[in-house]
């Protein structure tokens, strides 16, 4: 008989199937045996009368917490349970493995009148045993609420023409200028770790790709003294052409957050309340946008937070373009970093960034960088950007830009 996950099974009233699963608790008397047995889709009362099936006593008197067994029986309903109202009685119990006492306390157990409380085990504690740990109903739900997060916008993605690409980790030049690597070795040479996908992004666009994501994995060598940090992440990126404005790109990242929180909201909404006590909200869009320089004012007159000069984003940036004016599209001459919404343009970082979804030069998008695609303001830089059109037009600019200095573009005329 094939394995019924425990969801479906209590759905088969009156049928007899096989289940397979931890034990969550079990409650083992003289004339009564009662076993929750839980696998990733729910939990499922086992109830075995031992004078009706002696031939199991010896085989639940072995059994421990966290014990895996196989159980064959036939699915009842019992609106004692409090289950579901659905129970099982078993026709035999096999066991897989038989659990030693556990060397960790998940969970916090109150005091009763015969027993002290039971204080839950320390972080550290749980993180040297974390597979024991990530058995719990919270922890397990976080996973699951993660891969429904993903995989709803991935659909999403993938529904609007979107391709989704794997990169390297490994790579022979840091991607970005902004941030520390990690340095490894790749046989005779020096690696490093990628800081992000952002190079090959940008390829792609220049292969007329034009719409791509990717999620993976990041790393970043910045120290950080919080409990949080951007060390090791998974990170979701995404890249497309053919834009009119960043306005574009923000109304893209707005559903793209709605649809994968409505997704986790339908999934798991009832749950995260259950065991976290918290709603998930799916704001609404369009989202609200706040200038960094009223962000700036409201921590200052709301918290008394005055953010320091040199954590703050940038100083002006100018930029004077050497063509036309009514060729520029909506991008303005000027960005004021602590002003300016074209946050796909002037990063929060400090980097300037030219993009292939960001900066188009009339009816031209970009094809094709012979220069890395970020710069910082800690360096000067020079590099050529050719842009073409669908007909094989093409036109190719030198970009300069010195530190703290204008960004010079000029079109390069053979």
């Amino acid at each position: 008989m094939e394995r019924t996950y425990i969801n479906e099974a209590q759905k088969a009233i009156g049928g007899t199937v096989k289940v397979q699963g931890f034990i969550e608790n079990l409650r083992n008397s003289k004339y009564m045996a009662f076993i929750v047995l839980k696998d990733i889709t729910g939990k499922l009362q086992i109830t075995v009368e031992k004078a009706d099936h002696p031939e199991l006593v010896d085989t639940i008197d072995q059994l421990t917490p966290d014990s895996v067994i196989t159980v064959t029986g036939k699915v009842m309903e019992n609106d004692y349970v409090k289950m579901g109202g659905v129970e099982m009685i078993p026709e035999s119990i096999e066991v897989e493995s038989i659990a030693d006492a556990l060397p960790i306390v998940r969970k916090e157990i109150a005091a009763t009148k015969k027993k002290k409380a039971v204080e839950r085990s320390s972080i550290d504690q749980r993180i040297d045993y974390r597979w024991i740990d990530l058995r719990t109903d919270e922890n397990q739900l976080m996973f699951k609420a993660q891969s429904c997060f993903v995989n709803a916008m991935r659909k999403f993605l993938l529904d609007r023409n979107f391709i989704e690409i794997h990169t390297p980790k490994l790579i022979a030049a840091a991607s970005e200028s902004g941030s520390e690597v990690f340095k490894v070795d790749y046989f005779d040479r020096n690696a490093y770790l990628a800081q992000s996908p952002q190079f090959y992004k940008q390829m792609a666009m220049a292969a007329g790709f034009e719409r791509i994501f990717e999620t993976g994995p990041v790393f970043r060598a910045e120290k950080s003294y919080t409990n949080k940090h951007a060390t090791e992440f998974s990170g979701f990126d995404l890249e497309f052409s053919y834009i009119t404005s960043f306005k574009d790109v923000m109304k893209m990242e707005e559903e793209l957050l709605t649809a994968g929180l409505q997704a986790v909201k339908d999934n798991y909404g009832d749950q995260i309340k259950e065991l976290f006590g918290l709603e998930v909200i799916v704001p609404t869009t369009p989202f609200p946008v706040v200038k960094l320089a009223d962000l700036y004012k409201a921590l200052e007159e709301e918290f008394g937070y005055t953010v320091d000069e040199s954590d703050r984003t940038g100083g002006r940036v100018e930029i004077v373009f050497s063509l036309e004016a009514d060729m520029i599209g909506e991008y303005p001459c000027c960005y004021d970093s602590a002003t300016t919404t074209g946050s796909s343009l002037v990063s929060l970082g400090g980097s300037l960034l030219f993009p292939g979804n960001a900066f188009t030069v009339g009816d031209y998008s970009v094809m094709s960088a012979e220069c890395p695609l970020s710069f910082s303001f800690s360096d000067s830089y020079t590099g050529r950007f050719t842009f073409g059109d669908c007909n094989g037009n093409t036109r190719t600019f030198e970009i300069h830009m010195d530190k703290r200095g204008p960004v010079t573009v000029t079109e390069l005329v053979s």
